[in-house]
């Protein structure tokens, strides 16, 4: 496993910006694919946006499709989540999580290492 630490979160206004970003630990980060997922109170962790080991490919989920961006930049170990026009709905904690699986994916059975999470906070 990668160990995984996230950091940037804080509390907006509603159409301001924030960059979530997870360190990583580990020797074999480069063969990770990563993954942003979220959980908003009382609800349900779900996947944001997944690349691929060498950033070649990316996925999002259509809440976020056009507004965030993820990126990685693999000489510091980094995994970026550029949030731009937030919206009160995008309230929640977000994790970063990694996995082995030759494909990235919006399941978050198959991420086998997870960060503890930071909150982002858009008030309206």
């Amino acid at each position: 496993q990668v160990q995984l630490v996230e950091s940037g979160g804080g509390l907006v206004q509603a159409g301001d910006s924030l960059r979530l970003s997870c360190a990583a630990s580990g020797r074999t980060f480069t063969v990770y694919r990563m993954g942003w997922f979220r959980q908003a109170p009382g609800k349900e962790r779900q996947f944001v946006a997944a690349i691929s080991w060498n950033g070649g490919r990316t996925y999002y989920a259509d809440s976020v499709k056009g507004r965030f961006t993820i990126s990685r930049d693999k000489g510091k170990d980094t995994v970026y989540l550029q949030m731009n026009s937030l919206k009160p709905e995008d309230t929640a904690v977000y994790y970063c999580a990694g996995t082995r699986t030759p494909t990235i994916s919006d399941y978050e059975g198959v991420y086998d290492s997870w960060g503890q999470g930071t909150q982002v906070t858009v008030s309206s």
